[in-house]
């Protein structure tokens, strides 16, 4: 959803030795060259692997900027054919390349995948590049520990090359990668629809409307002026009627021991706005339903200090990818009673790193141990897996992305959240429901859209 809401897979931990591969040797001092040589501006593998089925990045899919008022939805690769489908009857084939999340849908719910010719349609403008390769000598994890943080880094991933000499300093870098992939300076998006699908039915809980800023890549970002919240965002509920009025302002922090992160609210009837110190980690995400938690949005986003975060595997594997045709479909022909349409949903081969996050001592969530993949280009989340405290796998998280070649970036779509104890799921994206129709845009919000004392201010009973 964009970082816009608050707020989808038993199995034994990937074997270390998964990492072996010449992609992940690397020096002490991480050399800025490397990303304009054998690695992406953003850390990714340039070459594609040794059968061709994931090709070489040769640039991502950039197109001139579109003006204010126009849509940034594209169709894209409409009249390819899958290569092949994953389903029960052949999943052992394809088992190295699927999630445990994955692999549970199938077996259980017989869900199936299409997938289709891998595009590495990833980009980026080029001072978001310019921004990376500073920040390979410039960022650093927080001392007391990278699970809080870091500084130095602005306008890019902040560890486009990962230090995998120790799993514990990589899988720190990799989570603020990913909660800083790159998206777009600001945009606005009109009726985003939340909805949970229980027992099979479809029901909308909130549409929202809402501007979205993202300070870490202001143009002119710098590690001197830059504030320490990475994004902000601004929400308005416009449906169903119960909600109607509602408001939700939301800042994140790039290090949570000097900027806590911040939600403020504004509910019907009080005609004041509340900060809200309980939405965090796992508060239940009050219009999920109690599917998902308030730290299950994009996989995973907030605040990670909760757990010590591992790296655990660089490898291939079946994501959703490239799914522009969701940005053009309603949500009630894509939300099936287990799964989205297989139908809609469009799965490539790419490369991902595999991380897992474990709570460290004196920590509480419903979800002792998560399991994430992320992406190698775009460094979003796409997959994920939560566990109990006796390691069961009892949820799923899905994120799906599309390709919008005038920000340029490959970016977050929709997303899900699935109970493995009962099937149901959340469902929040970019697409319509009927009478809603979704579109969104680049935007030049003002200031003051983020602040609490306006909002505040036009606060009626």
């Amino acid at each position: 959803m964009k970082r816009r809401d608050f707020g989808l897979l038993a199995g034994t931990s990937l074997a270390t030795a998964a990492m072996a591969t010449p992609a992940l040797a690397q020096s002490a001092a991480p050399d800025p060259t490397l990303l304009t040589t054998t690695l992406t501006p953003m850390g990714g593998e340039r070459a594609g692997n040794a059968d061709g089925s994931i090709p070489a990045w040769t640039g991502g899919l950039v197109s001139p900027p579109l003006p204010d008022t126009v849509p940034v939805e594209t169709r894209l690769f409409e009249d390819e054919q899958p290569l092949y489908t994953v389903d029960a009857s052949n999943m052992a084939q394809y088992a190295d390349m699927l999630s445990e999340g994955t692999k549970f849908q199938i077996t259980n719910y017989g869900y199936s995948l299409k997938v289709f010719q891998t595009h590495r349609t990833a980009a980026a403008p080029q001072y978001v590049y310019d921004n990376t390769a500073k920040n390979v000598t410039r960022a650093q994890l927080d001392p007391r520990g990278g699970r809080f943080g870091f500084t130095g880094a602005v306008g890019g991933p902040p560890f486009p090359i990962i230090d995998t000499s120790d799993p514990l300093v990589a899988g720190s870098q990799i989570i603020w990668n990913k909660l800083t992939a790159w998206y777009t300076y600001a945009d606005y998006s009109l009726a985003n629809p939340g909805c949970v699908v229980i027992n099979g039915e479809i029901i909308l809980v909130a549409a929202t409307t809402g501007y979205f800023i993202y300070p870490y890549y202001a143009p002119d970002v710098t590690p001197e002026n830059y504030e320490g919240y990475f994004s902000k965002l601004h929400v308005r509920d416009v449906a169903p009627g119960a909600v109607v009025g509602q408001e939700t302002l939301v800042w994140h922090s790039t290090n949570v021991n000097l900027n806590p992160d911040i939600v403020w609210t504004l509910l019907n009837g009080q005609g004041r706005i509340r900060k809200a110190p309980n939405e965090a980690f796992d508060s239940p995400n009050p219009e999920g339903n109690g599917i998902d938690s308030v730290d299950e949005a994009q996989c995973f986003y907030g605040n990670p200090s909760q757990y010590n975060w591992t790296l655990v595997a660089k490898k291939e594997m079946l994501i959703p990818y490239n799914n522009n045709k969701m940005a053009f479909s309603t949500v009630q022909d894509l939300c099936q009673p287990h799964f989205l349409n297989p139908d809609i949903v469009r799965w490539e081969k790419h490369r991902v790193w595999v991380i897992e996050a474990n709570l460290a001592p004196g920590n509480h969530n419903v979800n002792a141990k998560r399991r994430y993949y992320i992406d190698e280009d775009s460094w979003w989340g796409v997959l994920g897996e939560g566990y109990d405290d006796n390691g069961n796998m009892v949820k799923g998280y899905g994120l799906f992305l599309f390709c919008v070649p005038s920000y340029p970036a490959s970016c977050e779509l929709a997303e899900t959240v699935q109970s493995f104890l009962t099937g149901d799921y959340t469902f929040n994206g970019n697409i319509t429901y009927a009478p809603y129709n979704e579109e969104f845009y680049n935007a030049n919000p003002p200031p003051s859209e983020f602040e609490p004392e306006e909002m505040a201010a036009k606060a009626s009973f």
